[in-house]
């Protein structure tokens, strides 16, 4: 797990000639059984790797769509650690994709970030995503994830400078986050103008580490285009829109992430 099962999943990816596909759900939405069951949903459609999003009052990178459905959850009583228990459920239900937990720093920091660390670990994750922790904060975090094998991601956005973009691409593990649109998560019919020159110009940075693009891919027409210049794509507010009010959330998740399967 960990390191090595982010690589050797943006490998195969990469050997069928196609994008890595990473889901997003906010853990305990609608509620924490069937957050478990969409999970487990997302790894039999075929998804390559699968975003955990920790539910937090203030999530200032994420839309509508996340903060509702992290809303909700926090209303139904989740709390990090339970969202830990749901990842470990996952992992004993047979779930064998790697799996990185999106939460910000403040919860990470109640928690106490050693724990978090050893505890995510503990209970499956391969890696971490904190979006509002800057590499030239993280340097006790990264630590705590180098020595339990877990990787910690770092982002590049449409406003970052070169020297931003190095900066990035030089502390992140498993691979960079690009986000796509200068503003934050939501499905959007068009994908930004000059995103694949911007995609290139932080792989150009990116000393061989994937570079996979998240913000605003709804579409299987999104992720054919995209995976043409990035390693992999995120998608989370158009599966949350899809899924998450469905008689069966979990059939819809799977029916979703089949359908943004153009290869198949």
């Amino acid at each position: 797990m960990g390191l090595e099962a982010i690589a050797a999943a943006f490998a195969c990816a990469r050997a069928e000639g196609r994008p890595a596909l990473m889901p997003y759900w906010s853990l305990g939405y609608p509620d924490a059984p069937t957050s478990l069951r969409v999970i487990q949903a997302l790894a039999e459609a075929g998804a390559d790797l699968i975003e955990l999003g920790v539910p937090f009052s203030d999530p200032l990178a994420d839309g509508p769509i996340i903060q509702h459905a992290n809303q909700t959850a926090l209303a139904r009583g989740i709390t990090v650690r339970a969202c830990m228990e749901l990842a470990a459920q996952a992992r004993h239900s047979g779930v064998r994709v790697p799996m990185l937990a999106m939460g910000y720093a403040n919860p990470m920091l109640a928690y106490g970030e050693a724990r978090y660390v050893a505890d995510w670990a503990a209970a499956g994750a391969d890696g971490l995503i904190v979006p509002d922790l800057p590499p030239e904060e993280a340097s006790s975090l990264e630590r705590a994830c180098a020595a339990h094998n877990l990787a910690l991601v770092q982002f590049a956005a449409p406003t970052s400078t070169e020297a931003r973009i190095r900066l990035a691409t030089a502390h992140a593990t498993g691979f960079i986050y690009v986000v796509s649109v200068a503003g934050v998560t939501g499905p959007r019919e068009q994908l930004a103008e000059g995103l694949r020159e911007y995609v290139l110009r932080v792989k150009s940075h990116a000393q061989g580490k994937p570079v996979v693009v998240g913000f605003g891919i709804s579409k299987p027409e999104h992720v054919r285009e995209v995976g043409q210049f990035a390693d992999g794509v995120i998608v989370a507010s158009a599966l949350l829109r899809q899924a998450g009010e469905a008689a069966d959330p979990a059939a819809a998740a799977y029916a979703f992430v089949r359908q943004l399967q153009y290869w198949r």
